[in-house]
């Protein structure tokens, strides 16, 4: 565990809950602060957790990297389960809430911070708590219900209006809101870029009023777990290096498309995955 007198600044932040995952195969890491600090590590980026979950939990993949855990009774869990009509997920437990004290100082200025709630953990004013990063968000877990059987579902976010202004990017799947059109549409006047990922069909930017679509190129898909957090995360770090989303949006495409070929934690990239598909963009731009 990560103590406040060894913390170092970080160039990438993420906040939310790492999670266990109930699988076939047993408990796996899992949740968006896992896949998306794995990310940012293979661009050569140190990174920074801030999360809350069991002392007992054991993190051997997040080896290397700055973890601050907030103490909780229970490491939040999800099961999910994969069908023709979609994803079908359940919540076991939940951990605690996270809040801007839970930040280090260290980390109050950190160039991306990334805010990835998976169960409501995050309160709407963290948004403006960053005034000199590149804030960005994955809603989910603003999105998320769930009922008495544990199954989620999708909840109306009526803060929508006091966080997406004060995101510079927010990057959502279209299952986040149930393949609703018209919440999409009012995400994208909210915000100033909006990113719908859509899975094997790719995903679609709004900015400046214009709206473009990337499709991945085919791959033999294993596991689609994490493939989301891996393309926010890959776009949000181009995007600091660009300041362009649809260059971002068609590297991040290229990224998740690799990681899908590899199951769970697995599919995150490698270093040098990263500086491969970089070398293919530049070689290969947008005409």
């Amino acid at each position: 565990m990560q103590t406040l007198s060894t913390i170092e600044p970080v160039d990438y932040l993420i906040i939310g809950h790492i999670t266990q995952d109930i699988t076939e195969d047993g408990l796996v890491l899992g949740g968006t602060a896992s896949y998306a600090a794995l990310t940012a590590r293979a661009f050569g980026l140190t990174i920074g957790i801030v999360t809350s979950c069991a002392p007992d939990l054991y993190l051997p993949e997040l080896e290397g990297i700055q973890v601050i855990r907030k103490p909780s009774s229970f490491t939040s869990t999800f099961k999910n389960t994969y069908t023709p009509s979609g994803r079908i997920q359940h919540i076991h437990h939940v951990a605690e809430k996270l809040t801007f004290d839970d930040v280090p100082l260290a980390w109050r200025h950190t160039p991306i911070v990334h805010l990835g709630p998976l169960a409501n953990e995050i309160g709407p004013e963290m948004v403006k708590c960053f005034p000199n990063s590149q804030v960005d968000i994955t809603p989910q877990g603003w999105l998320r219900g769930w009922d008495g059987d544990h199954i989620v579902t999708y909840r109306d976010w009526p803060e929508a209006n006091q966080v997406l202004p004060y995101a510079q990017a927010t990057v959502m799947s279209i299952e986040d809101v149930r393949g609703n059109e018209d919440v999409v549409a009012e995400f994208a006047s909210l915000v100033s870029i909006l990113v719908v990922t859509e899975g094997a069909e790719g995903c679609r930017v709004y900015w400046n009023g214009d709206v473009r679509h990337f499709r991945p190129p085919q791959e033999n898909e294993v596991d689609p777990v994490g493939a989301g957090d891996v393309f926010a995360s890959s776009f949000f770090i181009k995007l600091k290096q660009t300041q362009d989303p649809w260059e971002s949006a068609r590297f991040a495409t290229l990224v998740a498309a690799n990681s899908v070929t590899r199951k769970g934690i697995l599919g995150v990239p490698t270093f040098s995955e990263v500086q491969a598909l970089q070398t293919e963009i530049v070689e290969h731009p947008v005409k």
